[in-house]
């Protein structure tokens, strides 16, 4: 780059303010690392474990040699190609500043997430914090410029003292002050008059000091907020008094679990393929009615096999083969009013039979014949008529019990079932899970508010029951729960048997009672064999029998869990002790003959029946189902203030900062800096916003992500109609959040006051905050998770940034690298909000260095941008907003991170 004018040192500056703000925003991702350790922390300092500046000292201390490394690759990357002063030692005095700036954010970032404690709050935190400093840093408004009553945030900015630092170090070069300006000043002092920076060489050691102070004072005040401050909303649920609870002392027993005895009228059938209670029938007789019919359907497989690729370490370890089987010829039956247990030790393969069987496996290789009702399988039909309770009980947290089932029931249950039906049958689902009481509560997010874990596991089963299935699997329904809740999910799920469904449930260590509330057992051995499925009998006795013959078993202890000793009897060391092998010995027994003739049989159409279609894939149209998710994300974001509040708080605060900062600063039009100020203004008043809109929306879009794929695979909708929905919902947040923040901004900047230009600004601050809160949707959505999507979408800030014509003008941009500025969003930003304010405005002002112009051709001289485009700026605002929001469904659809 050149060297002989002030203008050429207005380039060098914008080069080293980009310089600094790049490894500012570098410090950015340390905010979403320390939130995702400050649980873990916190549990650990409770338990006093250690103090806390145990943990801050090495944080700060490991971050040192990453900081060199990247101060190094930095400097020695861009010093040299962009130009700056050649001698070795301002190369070095360079790198120095680099890496104390680096540490100065991390360690500012560090202290916001411990004092803000939640991602969405920390988010806002830390974007209000960068803007202040970068506002009152005295490169966007010089220091003269600042109101007196905000001068004193200019001399607590770090980034003042790095700005001059970096500024003193380049421009006191001899190169710049061997040659002087029209007015005697020597060009390096000039150039720093004009950036507002102190000509004096004792500024970058002042700059050096207090970067290195301010670092230390964010880490000493991060240690602080970890000593005094706790999490936010402390692990607690909601403990309605249930009328199946209230009445219960601590004296009484636990709530029993009845099992539906075989007689002539039950639905429960025997193995035995000579018994007549086996021929399937189309009419159940439950015990409970319901006001839907439904058609009971039983499940049959045979030789079931499943494969994975070979993982990389077994390979090291002298493995040849290419596939890892899982499931080693399993072959069964599931059947209508027939509880079904699969158990088996921790590897055993019971969460993979079933994942195989009910088709959310997203890779793998599956072999084997698995038929309903004697039809072969096909997964789009069969989501329609099965429900999986998954074991994480994913909910939307902030919809009430009743919502969340009238939202499950509306985009599952046929279109043929009229709404007052569904509602009615929603109230049925209700009582037969016992959640009548609960209907109003907030579901909340596990362990930390709304249900308590049992009241969540219910709310799954309720949430699957309402689409009216046939087959339900359920995914240990009773892991984490103590035994009363255990219980109480138990009685649910035998209540739901009795409608006469096929239920299936793998379950660990089970209670006795619980244990005996099946009716069939299915166990696995590790390395996914089957060594035993049949009829568990009354007292267990048949599996009890069934493994007392096999030689060398012991008998089972009086009043001994059969579940544990059958467990425990069919282990690995029990099958080397007793040397055999479990699974041999059951495909060679009768009893496994027997399961074989039955699912022949069931593998058999009965006469008279037809295999399960349905004209549509989805019971809902794309449009039903956009209509649903738009009610559900409506619900979800007027009940998120923690969300909502904190963007609109940021805006307001952010305009009310602004304007007192920039107050009536619309009027200064007597030379190209004044003008630059206000453009400055205009800038930073959108960029600042929109980059906080795009961090907040992040948490909330990974969180309602994770519900989506439960319900995606559920068959409940397509991910088209669930992205729109989440992009429509928050245009009228952003529309009210423009309006309210282009008001105060707009009167107390003292801009043009006509129509035409207020609705211009109004125009492009309200795409521009959609597109970046669409940006981030974006971002989320080709992520595993937000923190990963908060460390991406920073890494594009920056480019935001350099490349929107502010600092480096378009005519200024290397020829190579202009494709960039034509695709950046920001650049299309500050086009409109210069043109469309100061396009049109023949007032001559003062350019240093060159003669007197209106504004008008200065715009177009200095920035390139031609005043007649106003129409197309308006087109590209939109359509970056809608590439986003496309991009977003898309991903939505294609990526799934949820691996099984």
């Amino acid at each position: 780059m050149s060297t002989e004018n002030e203008e050429d040192g207005t380039i060098y500056i914008g080069a080293l303010l980009f310089s600094l703000i790049i490894n500012l925003f570098n410090g950015f991702i340390e905010l979403s690392l320390t939130l995702v350790r400050l649980p873990v922390l916190y549990k650990h300092r409770d338990l006093l474990f250690y103090p806390a500046w145990v943990y801050t000292l090495p944080n700060f201390l490991l971050r040192i040699p990453i900081s060199v490394f990247d101060s190094l690759v930095w400097v020695i990357v861009t010093y040299y190609s962009m130009g700056f002063a050649p001698e070795a030692s301002r190369f070095f005095k360079q790198i120095l500043l680099v890496f104390l700036i680096q540490q100065m954010a991390a360690g500012l970032f560090r202290v916001t997430a411990g004092l803000c404690r939640t991602m969405t709050i920390a988010s806002t935190g830390g974007v209000l914090s960068l803007l202040i400093m970068l506002v009152l840093g005295g490169f966007i408004l010089p220091r003269d410029l600042i109101p007196k009553w905000w001068i004193w945030g200019y001399w607590i900015s770090p980034l003042q003292y790095g700005f001059s630092a970096l500024a003193v170090n380049e421009l006191l070069a001899p190169r710049w002050m061997n040659k002087f300006t029209t007015d005697g000043r020597r060009l390096g002092v000039a150039v720093l008059e004009n950036a507002s920076v102190f000509p004096e060489k004792k500024w970058f050691w002042i700059g050096v000091a207090a970067l290195l102070g301010f670092t230390i004072l964010f880490n000493v005040l991060f240690t602080l907020a970890l000593m005094f401050l706790d999490p936010f909303r402390k692990p607690q649920a909601i403990i309605p008094e249930e009328k199946s609870m209230v009445d219960m002392d601590e004296t009484e027993e636990l709530p029993r679990i009845k099992r539906m005895e075989p007689d002539e009228n039950s639905t429960l059938r025997t193995l035995s393929v000579k018994d007549d209670s086996n021929t399937r029938t189309d009419v159940v007789t439950p015990k409970r009615g319901m006001v839907l019919p439904f058609l009971p359907l039983s499940m049959s497989f045979d030789e079931v096999n499943y494969f994975v690729d070979m993982p990389a370490e077994m390979k090291q370890q002298g493995i040849n083969e290419d596939k890892l089987q899982l499931l080693k010829g399993v072959t069964g039956a599931f059947r209508p009013g027939v509880l079904t247990a699969l158990m088996g030790v921790s590897g055993a393969g019971k969460t993979t039979l079933m994942d195989v069987l009910a088709g959310r496996k997203t890779g793998g290789y599956m072999e084997g014949d698995i038929r309903i009702s004697g039809y072969p399988k096909n997964q789009a039909t069969y989501a329609r008529i099965s429900g999986y309770c998954e074991q994480n009980d994913i909910h939307s947290p902030q919809v009430t019990v009743r919502e969340s089932l009238i939202y499950s029931a509306f985009l599952r249950l046929p279109k043929e079932v009229i709404d007052e039906d569904k509602m009615k049958f929603v109230d049925e689902v209700m009582d037969l899970v016992e959640l009548k009481d609960l209907e109003d509560a907030i579901v909340g997010l596990p362990g930390v508010s709304g249900l308590s874990t049992e009241q969540r596991k219910r709310l799954t089963i309720a949430v699957e029951l309402v689409a009216n299935p046939s087959i339900i699997f359920m995914d240990e329904p009773t892991s984490g729960l103590d035994a009363r809740a255990a219980a109480i999910v138990m009685r649910t799920v035998r209540n739901t048997v009795d409608t006469g469904r096929t239920v299936v449930c793998t379950i660990h260590q089970p209670s006795i009672d619980i244990f005996e509330s099946f009716d069939e057992l299915l166990v696995m051995k590790r390395g996914g064999q089957l060594i035993y499925f049949g009829p568990l009998g009354q007292n267990s006795h048949e599996v009890i029998e069934y493994f007392e013959s096999i030689p060398g078993v012991p008998k089972i202890k009086e009043k001994y869990n059969p579940a544990t000793w059958m467990l425990e009897a069919s282990s690995i060391s029990a099958e080397v002790s007793f040397e055999i092998d479990f699974a041999e010995y059951y495909t060679s027994s009768e009893l496994y003959r027997r399961n074989k003739a039955l699912i022949e049989e069931l593998s058999k159409p009965a006469p008279g029946t037809s295999d399960l279609h349905f004209p549509m894939q989805y019971c809902e149209s794309t449009f039903g189902q956009f209509k649903a998710c738009l009610w559900k994300q409506w619900l979800t974001y007027w009940r998120s203030p923690d969300y909502n509040f904190v963007r609109f708080f940021f805006s307001i605060v952010t305009a009310l900062l602004l304007g007192t900062i920039f107050w009536r600063v619309g009027h200064r039009r007597e030379n190209a800096n004044d003008l630059r100020i206000v453009i400055g203004s205009m800038f930073l008043s959108v960029l600042f916003v929109g980059i906080n809109n795009c961090s907040t929306v992040q948490p909330v879009v990974a969180t309602e992500r994770t519900v989506f794929y439960r319900e995606r695979a559920a068959g409940m909708y397509s991910a088209l109609p669930y992205a729109m929905s989440q992009v429509v919902v928050e245009i009228p947040y952003v529309f009210l959040q423009s309006l309210l923040y282009t008001v105060i901004v707009y009167s107390m900047m003292s801009f043009e006051w006509t129509a035409a230009k207020f609705a211009w600004f109004f125009y492009i601050c309200f795409f521009s905050f959609l597109y970046f809160t669409y940006y981030g949707m974006m971002t989320v959505s080709i992520s595993p998770n937000h923190e990963v999507a908060a460390i991406l979408a920073s890494t594009f800030y920056t480019l935001f940034y350099l490349f929107s014509g502010f600092f480096i003008p378009r005519p200024r941009i290397p020829k190579w690298w202009i494709w960039y500025y034509w695709i950046c969003p920001t650049a299309w930003t500050v086009y409109g909000l210069i043109v469309s304010q100061y396009g049109d405005l023949e007032d001559v002002i003062m350019v240093s260095g060159q003669p007197n112009q209106t504004i008008k051709f200065y715009v177009k001289d200095h920035f390139g941008y031609d005043t007649n485009l106003m129409g197309a700026v308006a087109v590209v605002l939109v359509g970056f907003a809608v590439f986003f929001a496309l991009m977003f469904a898309f991903c939505i659809k294609k990526l799934n991170f949820q691996h099984r």
